[in-house]
This record gives C-alpha cells, structure tokens and sequence, in this order.
C-alpha cells in the first residue's frame, strides 16, 4: 500500500518554499508519495506532488499531516488531522511556534523519523462549543487551542454571566471570556494572565479578558466540568475558535464549551520536557541551576 503524507505550508512566507519542496522531494525519494493543497502548491510553484483540493477530504487516507510553518498553520493542519483521524507534525519556520515538534535545523532529520515511522502520538484534548439562542443552536464548533468569546464593539463592555456546571459563579463587565485546552494555556490564555498547565494535565482553564469585577481570576476545572457564558443586553459577542472559525453572538445567546469528544493526535519526533520547552521559547533564565547532583 503506498504511504501518503498531506504538507500543509504557509503560502504567504517566501521561506517557506524551499523547505516545502525539500520536504517533497526526501519523501517522494523514500517512496512517501506527498500531497499538498493545490492553492498552496500555486503560490509556491511546488512541483512533485500530488495536488488535492483545499476541503475536509484533503488528509483522508493520508498516514500524517506535515505542516511547515508557525502555529498559525499548524492549527490550520490540525483542521485535516483532526478530521481525517491522523497524527499531526508541525515543523516551524514561524515565530514562537509553541505547537510545533521540530525546528528548521532538524527538517532533515525529522523527515528521516517520518520516513522510518520512528515517532510517537499523544492525544490532545480539544474543547468542543456550542452557541444557543432561545433555545436553539446557533453554532457548533471545537478547538485545540482555546474558544475566545470577544465584545463586538470596541467602545463598550460585553456583558456576561459566566456559570459552571449549572450553576451561576460571576457576572463580568468585560473585553471577553477565553476557555483554554492545556494546550491552549502557552497562548492567548497566557496572554491574559492564566497559568501554565503541562499537556500531561486533562482540565479545563477560563479566564476573563480586562473584567471590571473584583472576583475576576483564572479558573482551573476538571476536565468533566461544563461551562457557559451567557450574554446579556446590550453589547454583542464574536467567538474565535483557535481564533480561526468565528461566529456572531448576539445578546440572549449562550455559549457552552465541553472537552471536545476527538482530540489531536500530535506526532512526536524529537521528545523534549516540556520544562525544556517552555525555557527555550521563552529564553528563560535558568544561569545558576545545578540539579540535584550539583555541586
């Protein structure tokens, strides 16, 4: 049976070119027969590969998703990971590509482990969220990132109700509500003052954004935990989920997110703590450390 891999690039970035095209050519090399997305393949002048349609099936059958850029794209691939079932294996040519697996230095041997099957997966919980209005549903949605629920008008506060597990907690004046994956927690949650949480941890994290509230703290729930935002009158929301798929939200509506019911399944080439990780891309200080064997 002939193995197949999905590329998924950045078609905006000139750099991203010659790495997609090496990519292409170590896989067709090793009797990997690639695919790549025919509006990313004509701006890129990509040659050597299958061309697919951009739509839901471009990753059916496929053995990976391969994407070749910053976590911009690599939440765009996760969009035909997810969909088609398949591990996802990010390499970043971006900027913190926090999401990806592999840096530009190790394309080569990254391809190599592809090639030689020589990774592992790891499930990552998602977040799956519904918008309903007078009873209806009016959206349904998921993310692996994180559901952001934004103020329609800049000028004015949206004004909401936040309530977990059936219950009401806090109403908050506020820019917005972001419910997080631990995933999730490394971005725009981080952004706004919510904690870190290591991927090995199954939780859900929620966090205001500028909420005129004394109790306006991030929350960290079990995984099982139900959340809703109700949106009162009279300013409208905007939802973003991975602040890629939106929907309008107008006053009455609710908004509830649940732990997604399929998660990501990211490949892992090159195993790294997640402590490393978090030191190298936010070049923390560590001068001084010893460990517990130091001297």
């Amino acid at each position: 049976m002939t193995r197949e891999i999905l590329v998924v690039t950045h078609p905006r970035r000139s750099i991203v070119r010659e790495s997609a095209q090496r990519v292409i050519e170590g896989l067709a090399a090793a009797g990997v027969s690639p695919r790549v997305l025919r509006d990313e393949a004509e701006q890129l002048d990509l040659t050597g590969a299958t061309i697919v349609p951009h739509d839901s099936g471009a990753a059916v059958g496929v053995e990976m998703v391969l994407v070749l850029g910053g976590d911009g794209s690599l939440l765009r691939g996760a969009e035909f990971a997810r969909g088609a079932d398949v591990p996802l294996l990010g390499v970043n040519l971006g900027h913190v590509g926090f999401l990806a697996e592999a840096e530009p230095d190790a394309l080569e041997s990254t391809i190599d482990r592809v090639v030689r099957k020589d990774y592992t997966v790891e499930d990552r919980m998602t977040v799956d969220v519904t918008v309903r209005r007078r009873g209806e549903v009016t959206y349904s949605g998921w993310a692996l990132n994180e559901m952001s629920l934004e103020k329609a008008e800049r000028a004015r506060m949206l004004e909401c109700v936040l309530e977990i597990d059936g219950r009401p907690l806090s109403r908050w004046g506020c820019d917005g509500v972001i419910c997080s994956t631990p995933t999730g927690s490394t971005a725009y949650a981080f952004s706004v003052g919510g904690p870190v949480m290591w991927p090995g941890v199954e939780a859900l994290l929620v966090a205001p954004i500028s909420a005129h509230a004394l109790f306006a703290r991030p929350l960290v729930l079990a995984p099982s935990a139900t959340v809703a935002v109700e949106i009162l009158e009279p300013v409208p929301g905007v939802l973003y989920c991975d602040g890629r798929r939106l929907a309008e939200v107008p006053p009455e509506s609710r908004v509830e997110v649940v732990r997604g019911r399929r998660p990501v399944r990211l490949a892992v080439v090159h195993p790294l703590p997640f402590t490393d990780r978090l030191v190298a891309k936010f070049d923390l200080p560590v001068a001084g450390w010893r460990g517990r064997n130091g001297r």
